[in-house]
């Protein structure tokens, strides 16, 4: 290990792969001072990436191990988690040391399942669930469009997911969930929807218009509660209308539920994750509800990430990161659960996305 202060390390588990390697470039490129230890199960592989950054250095560390952070010898800052924590161990691990934890990967259920287990322990630090669509940023543009109305009746959340974009193997994960159906609130009650069903076109910013399918994401769980809103839908269409059809047709026919066998895992993944070299990421925001003068009020946003989804996403994180560890110029987070729209300061984190090439819209 270099000479850094694991003491005041920012330690990013997953820190070398797809997402971690541009929020750790992004980070350091914001914060060239603070020191970075990024874990993964092979630190080999991370010597140039340290190399580039500077006052950084990468451990090994497996989160499928009980005590995983029983590998330091000192406690980081902070962690920041760009992998899956699939029994928790890592949530464990900084919810009994008193470490501040940013978690980006888990989908609604396990989200959820961090909340539970969060509630039975006397929590000492920030524990932030940034696991909305793109690390937050979706849910955070939601929450500065929500501005001026009185009161929103329904939110919809429409995401265009480019066949040629890079992504990493959470992102899998996440689309692996294809045809689990999944809680929304609609009309103020909680309902169960099939997934990949209900269908609506949508046109989005980059000219493309073609279907969306309603899709799990844990924007529809906290946005009701963050926003006040009566209904929140999130939908997802690729920018093929074959691809799109094709999936609906699965999840219909019912032949995705009979690749959820585990035996089936690399056909499943063959379908799901074919990851590109890279395309832009699309999301239209629509909020219908009443200003404060009673006044039907309508809103659309479009956001564009020229640089795909994994971009995005490690934008997220630097956002969560910095509002986590207080560098944004606001006192950091009191100890407890924290989302990602409840940042107090939307306005500085819409200009760090737009800083780096976001493109957003409807918003003034």
């Amino acid at each position: 290990m270099n000479n850094i202060s694991v003491s005041q390390s920012v330690l990013i588990v997953g820190g070398y792969g797809v997402v971690g390697e541009q929020a750790s470039t992004i980070f350091r490129q914001r914060f060239p001072e603070v020191p970075l230890l990024l874990a993964g199960r092979s630190p080999s592989g991370a010597s140039m990436l340290t190399e580039s950054l500077g006052n950084a250095d990468a451990i090994q560390l497996d989160v499928m191990s009980e005590r995983p952070l029983d590998v330091l010898t000192e406690k980081p800052v902070a962690v920041l988690s760009v992998v899956n924590d699939p029994y928790n161990y890592l949530l464990a691990d900084c919810l009994r040391l008193g470490i501040p934890y940013l978690d980006i990967t888990r989908w609604t259920e396990v989200m959820c399942e961090a909340v539970v287990q969060s509630s039975f322990v006397d929590i000492k630090a920030p524990v932030m669930l940034g696991s909305a669509w793109m690390a937050g940023v979706t849910a955070i543009v939601t929450k500065a469009a929500s501005k001026g109305f009185s009161k929103i009746n329904n939110i919809d959340i429409d995401v265009l997911f480019a066949l040629a974009d890079k992504s990493g193997p959470n992102s899998a994960e996440f689309m692996d969930r294809i045809a689990v159906p999944f809680l929304v609130t609609e009309n103020g009650e909680k309902k169960l929807k099939p997934s990949f069903s209900e269908p609506k076109t949508v046109s989005f910013p980059g000219g493309y218009t073609g279907k969306t399918y309603r899709f799990d994401m844990p924007d529809q769980i906290t946005l009701p509660f963050t926003t006040g809103a009566s209904s929140v839908s999130g939908r997802i269409g690729f920018d093929s209308a074959l691809s799109t059809s094709g999936l609906a047709a699965l999840v219909k026919t019912g032949v995705m539920t009979l690749l959820g066998h585990p035996i089936f895992g690399g056909l499943r993944r063959s379908i799901l994750h074919n990851p590109g070299q890279g395309a832009a990421h699309e999301v239209v925001i629509s909020l219908q509800g009443v200003d404060d003068g009673g006044r039907v009020k309508r809103r659309e946003v479009t956001m564009l990430d020229p640089l795909g989804q994994t971009h995005l996403t490690a934008l997220g994180a630097v956002v969560q990161l910095e509002r986590m560890l207080g560098l944004d110029g606001l006192p950091a987070p009191s100890p407890g659960i924290h989302y990602p729209e409840q940042h107090p300061n939307i306005d500085k984190a819409l200009e760090l996305l737009q800083e780096h090439g976001v493109l957003i819209s409807g918003l003034s």
